[in-house]
């Protein structure tokens, strides 16, 4: 399991686990993280699991790709040069120690 931090609208600090090799979004989903709501289920189509990366200490994550480029261009309240989908990061032991913020202004 890979550790990652998830900072809600509120401010709460939430350190979850999530599986290798699953997207980043269904370890926030069950863990009950406020404001990811993650309506298209995974496809990148609503960018309603919209978040920003915060902190990345193992080094730059993957580059959108682009369907999450779009998505979060086109679809995300407040797209910024750190907004990332978690439905579309694949969890791999280099998201250890990640921390998300999730967007707020859905």
């Amino acid at each position: 399991m890979v550790k990652v931090t998830f900072i809600e609208q509120d401010g709460t600090r939430r350190e979850i686990e999530a599986r290798e090799g699953e997207p980043l979004m269904y370890a926030a989903k069950e863990a009950g993280i406020d404001g990811i709501i993650a309506e298209c289920g995974g496809a990148a189509m609503c960018a309603t699991c919209h978040s920003y990366l915060i902190e990345a200490p193992n080094g730059p994550l993957p580059e959108p790709e682009p369907a999450e480029a779009d998505t979060i261009e086109f679809n995300a309240h407040e797209p910024r040069e750190n907004s990332r989908l978690p439905c579309q990061i694949i969890v791999t032991p280099a998201v250890e120690g990640a921390v998300f913020q999730v967007a707020t202004g859905r």
